[in-house]
């Protein structure tokens, strides 16, 4: 199983509409607001490294008024 973290940032006033927009996607687990440098946080969970590639970049980065992203990728046997 392969897991990332994606933190987000986003325009002022959309986090909501963007939590919205990626709760249905498959693969995620969790997505929530968060306070600091960055504004949304979500955790993705897919068979295989590519398909998270997919989702991050074809699904999650392509919603209108995210700024930018980061993602973190877990270590398999690290949990």
């Amino acid at each position: 199983m392969a897991t990332a973290y994606v933190l987000i940032n986003c325009e002022i006033g959309s986090e909501q509409a963007i939590i919205d927009q990626i709760k249905p996607i498959d693969g995620v687990k969790e997505v929530r607001g968060v306070f600091g440098a960055y504004d949304i946080l979500v955790k993705i969970e897919t068979p295989t490294v590519e398909q998270l590639r997919e989702i991050i970049t074809w699904k999650i980065r392509k919603i209108d008024r995210i700024r930018s992203t980061l993602t973190l990728m877990g270590i398999e046997g690290q949990e």
